[in-house]
């Protein structure tokens, strides 16, 4: 796996979304998008970070900016996630964690003493021509939608 930095190109990928078919990265060039990889439906901090990257869907929409949520849950739960919270952001699903190795975000993490795989709840901020503009490590939900969006509408 390529070391992420801004600057160096987004690997593409193809991946099945909620309300049916594939979204492709590759043709979505042309248009920012936000990328942001998150570990669980349904979760405390999961569905506040989806909610508000859904309350700002409109303006990332008006300023031409693609968002995608990804996590390795089916798409029939990010279906039953959608419809159950409103959401408004396209949910991408990588089951077999293909995308989110690709990008660096499945990680060791620890819980209790207790080590195992998951998501490293991370953002990607992707220019129109496929390079990583920005990455965001760690990500604390309170305020990171709207720093997101400010940053975007930079590009």
């Amino acid at each position: 796996m390529a070391e992420m930095s801004p600057g160096t190109p987004a690997p593409d990928f193809s991946l099945p979304s909620d309300g049916g078919g594939h979204v492709e990265l590759s043709k979505l060039r042309g248009s920012p998008v936000v990328l942001f990889f998150y570990p669980k439906d349904d979760t405390a901090g999961c569905t506040a970070e989806n909610i508000a990257f859904s309350e700002l869907a409109d303006q990332f929409e008006a300023a031409g900016i693609v968002v995608l949520g990804l996590s390795p849950d089916p798409v029939s739960k990010h279906e039953r996630f959608r419809a159950k919270h409103g959401l408004k952001v396209r949910l991408l699903s990588d089951e077999d964690h293909h995308v989110l190795e690709a990008y660096g975000v499945w990680t060791e993490k620890s819980m209790y003493g207790r080590r195992y795989m998951g998501v490293e709840r991370t953002t990607f901020l992707i220019d129109a021509e496929g390079q990583i503009a920005e990455i965001w490590h760690k990500v604390k939900v309170p305020g990171h939608a709207q720093a997101v969006l400010a940053r975007a509408k930079e590009l």
